[in-house]
C-alpha cells in the first residue's frame, strides 16, 4: 500500500475556509443576541399595521357593516381608509418602538438602506424575516378576531390586487408611488430642519395613495404587506408585481438621490431625533 501524502496548500485553504465560516456564524449569533429587540419591533410594527388594515377594511367595505351601508361613495370610503392607515403608520413611526428600530416595516425600505450602506447584511436578513413573519401574524390575528367576515370578497384579508386596468398599470403605479415615497424619505430625513417631519410626510403619502391610487394597484408599496394577505387569501397570481415594483421604485429613488444631491445618507431611521439606541451605520448628529 502506498502512503497517502497530504497537500499542505489544500489543508491551509480548508482551514482558512472553516475559520471564515466560523467567524461569520459567530457574527450572526452575536448580532442576533444584540439586536433581537429591533427585529421584534419590526415584526410587531407590520403586524399592527396589517391588523389595522384588516379591521378598517371590514369596517368600511364589508356589506353588513353599518359604516359601509351609510357611506356608499367609493372615494369617500377610500379617504377614510387612507386616513386610518396613514394615522396607523404615523403612530408606528413615532412610537418609542418605531423610534428604536427605525420603523422600516417594509423589506423594500430595508433593502434600499442596505444599498445605501446604512444597515449590515445580517441585520438586513433578520429585519426582512421579521417583517414577513410579523405581517402574516397580524393578518392571522385579524382572522381570529373577525372570523368569516375577513374572507368576504369585499374584505378578502385586505389583499392588494391589480385594479380593472390590469397588471402593467398596477406595476408602473407601484414603481411610481414607491419612488416618490423613498425620494421624500431621503430628502426630508436628511434635512436638519425638517427631519422630524419624515413620519408625518410618510403617513400623508400613505393616506393620499390609498385615496387616489388604490383602484390601480391596491396600494401596497410593501412585499411583506402583500404577502401577509396573499397567504390566507390564496391570492398568488399577481404577487410578482408587489415583490418587484416596490424594490425597483425605492432603489431607483436612492440612486437618483445620490446622483443629484451628491451627499451621504445620515441614517436608516425614519425618525432620528430621539434618545433610542441606533444599530445602523449612523452619522446623524446627536444620535
Amino acid at each position: 500500500m502506498g502512503m497517502e501524502i497530504s497537500n499542505p496548500v489544500s489543508t491551509r485553504v480548508s482551514a482558512t475556509r472553516a475559520s471564515g465560516e466560523s467567524v461569520r456564524a459567530s457574527v450572526i449569533v452575536t448580532t442576533l443576541r444584540a439586536h433581537w429587540p429591533e427585529y421584534l419591533i419590526e415584526a410587531t410594527g407590520l403586524g399592527v399595521f396589517m391588523l389595522s388594515a384588516c379591521l378598517f377594511t371590514a369596517l368600511l367595505f364589508h356589506p353588513a357593516s353599518p359604516v359601509a351601508s351609510t357611506i356608499t361613495t367609493p372615494i369617500l370610503r377610500r379617504l377614510l381608509m387612507g386616513t386610518a392607515m396613514g394615522t396607523t403608520a404615523i403612530a408606528i413611526i413615532y412610537s418609542p418602538w418605531g423610534k428604536r428600530s427605525g420603523a422600516h416595516i417594509n423589506p423594500a425600505t430595508t433593502l434600499t438602506f442596505f444599498r445605501l450602506g446604512k444597515i449590515t447584511p445580517t441585520d438586513t436578513v433578520f429585519y426582512i424575516a421579521a417583517q414577513f413573519s410579523g405581517g402574516l401574524t397580524g393578518v392571522l390575528l385579524a382572522s381570529v378576531l373577525l372570523g368569516k367576515t375577513i374572507s368576504e370578497p369585499a374584505v378578502n384579508y385586505a389583499a392588494t390586487l391589480p385594479g380593472e386596468f390590469g397588471n402593467i398599470p398596477a406595476f408602473l403605479a407601484e414603481v411610481l408611488i414607491t419612488f416618490l415615497l423613498m425620494s421624500m424619505i431621503l430628502r426630508v430625513s436628511n434635512a436638519k430642519r425638517w427631519n422630524h417631519f419624515t413620519g408625518l410626510c410618510a403617513g400623508l403619502l400613505v393616506a393620499t395613495y390609498i385615496t387616489f391610487e388604490s383602484p390601480i394597484s391596491g396600494m401596497s408599496m410593501n412585499p411583506a404587506r402583500t404577502f401577509a394577505s396573499a397567504v390566507p387569501a390564496h391570492a398568488w397570481m399577481s404577487l410578482w408585481i408587489y415583490f418587484t415594483a416596490p424594490m425597483l421604485g425605492m432603489l431607483s429613488a436612492a440612486e437618483v438621490y445620490r446622483a443629484s444631491r451628491q451627499r451621504t445618507v445620515a441614517c436608516a431611521k425614519l425618525h432620528h431625533r430621539n434618545s433610542q439606541r441606533c444599530i445602523f451605520n449612523c452619522n446623524y448628529e446627536g444620535n
